[in-house]
């Protein structure tokens, strides 16, 4: 796979929040985001919610929120080691191809954390890139459903 032909755009900045009320009235209320799309990723162990800007386009990067629906979750794991607070957690980046860049990745030496993609927001397939292969930041990688859910 070409090196240009491996990412579509950033597709999201992932927050890890201690509490969703309070980070959506944030967001949303005092930063006019606007809410596109929320659910419960029980796999994960998320409640999550992707905010876009007024006229979200098909390339605009998105905020997405994660609060841990138990302790033991990587989000809350992740909290508990930032001093209860919330922070950065991920950057993902939209891939038009999921198999196609998890393979070249592979091969490339990158470590991913699942065998296999899983299923993401909206139905997104998504897998992660270790950071101990990046530098110290989590990637993810996501391919979008057909139906985008912005």
């Amino acid at each position: 796979m070409d090196n240009s032909d491996l990412f579509v755009c950033i597709d999201h900045i992932g927050l890890a929040v201690p509490d969703m009320d309070e980070a959506l009235r944030l967001h949303v209320d005092v930063m006019g985001w606007r809410l596109l799309h929320r659910e419960q990723n029980q796999e994960q162990g998320v409640d999550e919610a992707m905010l876009g800007t007024g006229a979200q386009g098909d390339e605009n990067a998105m905020i997405q929120l994660l609060a841990p629906l138990s302790p033991e979750s990587a989000v809350g794991k992740f909290i508990e080691k930032n001093g209860g607070r919330g922070g950065i957690q991920h950057i993902a980046y939209r891939v038009a191809d999921m198999d196609a860049v998890d393979a070249t990745l592979r091969e490339r030496g990158a470590t991913l954390l699942y065998p296999a993609p899983k299923s993401g927001t909206g139905g997104a397939r998504i897998n992660f890139i270790h950071p101990k292969s990046t530098g110290g930041v989590l990637l993810e990688i996501t391919e979008p459903p057909a139906a985008p859910h912005h």
